[in-house]
């Protein structure tokens, strides 16, 4: 068999990498629960009809078709799932008469999505979404919730530091209705492109907007706003325009940006960014974006924001609020850079050595009184020479090598589970029971190890 070919836009990670992944995921998992967060998990496909209700990804779908299929049959009316909003919808729908509401979710989940595979963008990608979904109405506190879960969520990541941007779409409608403007909707979708394009182009789709020369200053004035607190809000009142949903957009953002002051977050600020719109028509109220300090060639790798209608039976709306963390998005660049990784390859902890193939059981005996005291521990492939069995937890990163006492090979006698356990990073060496002895809690899992903390982080 030829050596296969990288697919591209599919990442796979490499042991130790996969322990700094899955150190994230488990922190993600430990965050949302700890905020009453319940875990779902959808099913990989939906019917076509709902994955193209989105319009602008219908060209990335990914449809399912039988290898052996008739000519003519086609597909089979279904594909592979590009984000996970749009399942949960439909989850919200087909379950609504089990679920509480409001209801909390949290769903860590691959998705699929047929886009040119580049740094941050991937065919197949890990997300991690909260939402919470009410039935007919849904309280803005739970804006101010969702916000303050991600952001705990994304503190403390063995990450560069995060910038949460946040917005209000009512606030962006109501001044540009107060503007004058014929359709608020659009101008929405032209400063969107604000990162994108020269101030002269965004002042020309304005134009095209029958926006003048005055109004569209007033449009970049706006989006040339952040700030760390609520000072944004006299900032925007001294532009001079005036609507009452600007004057509700601007209460809610200020209530959101003051509630995450008063959180203590590790590397994560927050700011309220008037240039944050979100191109998508469905969000109606607060809107997130968040940038990766060094890295904002990515664009946002945790995105989201309030909607009204999240599903529609007919009878009853569901509106809802939430976030999606683009987990493959953050990660992998930052692995592939050299910025992330862990302290092993393996999870053992202790290497238990080999005399001789007739002393395995009692190797074996002692491997497994470890394990039963919590303690990852693997034993010696081979009986080679002390010398070369450390060299082999070395490579493996093991930092622990377990040397079983001198005639131990009886795993029935009281001798069985005694000898010397040696630290081969600093070559100390003590006798050791292992119905007694530990390592040290931090080498008990690899570590994340970043340029920043070569100690590591406990995963």
């Amino acid at each position: 068999m030829a050596r296969p070919t990288p697919l591209s836009g599919f990442p796979e990670l490499l042991p130790a990498d996969r322990f700094a992944e899955q150190h994230v995921l488990d922190h993600l998992r430990r965050t949302f629960e700890l905020h009453g967060f319940a875990p779902i998990e959808t099913r990989a496909v939906e019917p076509m009809d709902q994955l193209l209700r989105k319009g602008e990804i219908d060209k990335e779908v990914y449809v399912l078709r039988r290898l052996q299929a008739a000519e003519g049959e086609g597909d089979a009316g279904v594909g592979l799932h590009f984000d996970l909003t749009v399942p949960f919808a439909r989850y919200v729908l087909e379950h609504a008469g089990k679920l509480e509401f409001p209801f909390r979710r949290y769903q860590i989940q691959k998705v699929w999505r047929g886009e040119r595979p580049q740094e941050g963008r991937f065919r197949e990608f890990v997300q991690a979404d909260i939402d919470v979904v009410a039935k007919d109405e849904l309280p803005f506190h739970f804006d101010v919730e969702i916000a303050t879960v991600m952001a705990e969520a994304l503190s403390g990541l063995p990450v560069p530091p995060l910038r949460i941007q946040v917005n209000n779409r009512k606030l962006l409608e109501g001044f540009y209705r107060g503007l004058g403007a014929s359709d608020p909707a659009a101008i929405m979708r032209v400063m969107d492109k604000i990162d994108k394009l020269p101030a002269d182009a965004i002042r020309e789709l304005l134009a095209k907007e029958d926006l003048d020369a005055a109004q569209a200053d007033k449009c970049l004035a706006l989006a040339a706003i952040r700030t760390p607190d609520a000072s944004f809000a006299d900032q925007v009142r001294a532009l001079g325009v005036s609507d009452p949903l600007l004057d509700e957009g601007i209460e809610e953002l200020a209530q959101l940006v003051s509630a995450l002051s008063d959180v203590e977050l590790d590397g994560v600020t927050v700011t309220a960014d008037l240039r944050i719109a979100r191109g998508l028509d469905y969000y109606t109220g607060t809107v997130f974006e968040t940038e990766l300090e060094g890295f904002e060639s990515l664009g946002s790798i945790c995105s989201g924001g309030r909607y009204e209608k999240l599903a529609d039976d007919g009878r009853n709306v569901y509106p809802g609020v939430g976030i999606s963390l683009g987990v493959t998005r953050l990660l992998v660049p930052l692995i592939a850079r050299g910025h992330l990784t862990a302290s092993r390859s393996v999870p053992s902890a202790v290497l238990v050595a080999l005399i001789d193939e007739e002393s395995r059981p009692a190797s074996n005996a002692i491997a497994q009184r470890l394990r039963a005291r919590g303690i990852p521990t693997e034993v010696a492939a081979a009986p080679q020479k002390f010398g070369k069995q450390i060299r082999y937890a070395e490579r493996r990163g093991i930092p622990y090598v377990w040397f079983p006492a001198a005639g131990a090979g009886d795993p029935g006698a009281d001798e069985f589970q005694r000898g010397q356990v040696k630290d081969i990073r600093s070559g100390d060496q003590v006798y050791a029971d292992a119905g007694l002895w530990s390592p040290p809690p931090g080498d008990l899992r690899p570590a994340v190890i970043t340029p920043l903390d070569t100690r590591g982080a406990t995963s």
